[in-house]
């Protein structure tokens, strides 16, 4: 007999772009098992990017960083008398797959190579590099609950969310949100200046960004002679980054969270590969999205799974090697 899960657990706890990957997996559910409730387990920083989205029953918070072990096993008290159907596990770590393994789910669900998977009811492959894309890997967790064919990711800001970037987008703008966590996934700073000087004049430019992007994004102005951005960066939230990214002639982004803001958005976007490829995954799915990386063929691309603190050869050609009419091009096509 087949189970028709009622109630439902999502866990994706890693970062900002993951859960918003994630949330393709909350419209499949949702599509193919409309009257489940669904819950989504989120590492804390990350809730606001799902404020208001209609699918969500409960969004269930993980402050890792109060004694990580001891809210572990309260998570998984709370899991567990939550009396889930179904718990999917996005996530290939051990303290998640603990969550998932003694959940008391009917169906536990995650990949493989999750250290716990032996006591999932569902273990997916996780293949990385051969040009799958994550929300393809994410949708095997679900595909015996559903199908085959992936959603797109969605996240839904509200009317007071646009309502805010009112006053950014009566004129046509595009976007630019030059920071990363990791040095090697980051365009560097004199190419976000030289793409910056050689746009159009008739767009606005602005630049995006958290509270801690402000002092880099203020350095990039200063250095900029012509075609001087504005500075967004601590100013928008998450949803409101989005709302304004989707209504912009273009978005230039790293291999980051912004990206799949735009993914999530259906927003134009040009996406800027430096160190890591687009065989990982991570590409942007918006109908108007462009992939720019380097023309040059090095050996030592790439030279991680994820951005590294600085370049291991110490040239970074990965970046130095991309050229502004590269960038420029997204515009016209």
């Amino acid at each position: 007999m087949t189970i028709v899960p009622k109630r439902i657990l999502v866990i994706q706890t890693a970062f900002i772009g993951d859960v918003i990957l994630a949330t393709a997996l909350l419209e499949k559910l949702h599509s193919h098992l409309p009257e489940a409730k669904i819950d989504f387990l989120v590492r804390k920083g990350n809730e606001s990017l799902l404020n208001g989205h209609p699918f969500i029953n409960e969004l269930i918070i993980w402050n890792k960083l109060d004694s990580k072990y001891k809210s572990l096993y309260r998570l998984l008290k709370q899991i567990r008398k939550s009396k889930y159907d179904a718990v999917i596990n996005t996530q290939r770590f051990g303290a998640t797959g603990i969550l998932t393994a003694l959940s008391g789910a009917t169906i536990k669900s995650g990949f493989q190579k999750n250290p716990f998977s032996i006591g999932f009811t569902h273990a997916a492959p996780h293949e990385i590099g051969n040009g799958t894309h994550e929300v393809e890997r994410n949708q095997k967790l679900i595909e015996p609950l559903t199908d085959a064919i992936y959603a797109q990711p969605k996240l839904y800001p509200s009317s007071s969310d646009f309502q805010k970037i009112e006053e950014f987008s009566t004129l046509p703008f595009i976007t630019l949100s030059p920071s990363s966590v990791w040095f090697t996934k980051q365009y560097p700073m004199e190419k976000w200046i030289a793409l910056i000087e050689q746009l159009p004049t008739n767009l606005n430019v602005f630049l995006l960004g958290g509270p801690g992007d402000k002092s880099t994004n203020d350095d990039l102005i200063a250095s900029c002679k012509t075609n001087i951005p504005q500075n967004l960066a601590g100013k928008l939230s998450l949803l409101q980054s989005a709302a304004l990214m989707s209504k912009a002639t273009m978005n230039y982004v790293n291999d980051s969270g912004p990206l799949h803001l735009c993914s999530a958005m259906n927003a134009p976007v040009t996406a800027i590969f430096c160190s890591t490829i687009p065989k990982f995954g991570f590409t942007p799915l918006s109908e108007n999205s462009h992939i720019i990386e380097t023309i040059k063929s090095l050996e030592c691309r790439p030279c991680g799974l994820h951005g590294l603190k600085s370049c291991p050869k110490g040239h970074f050609e990965c970046a130095s090697t991309i050229q502004t009419k590269q960038l420029l091009l997204t515009l016209s096509n």
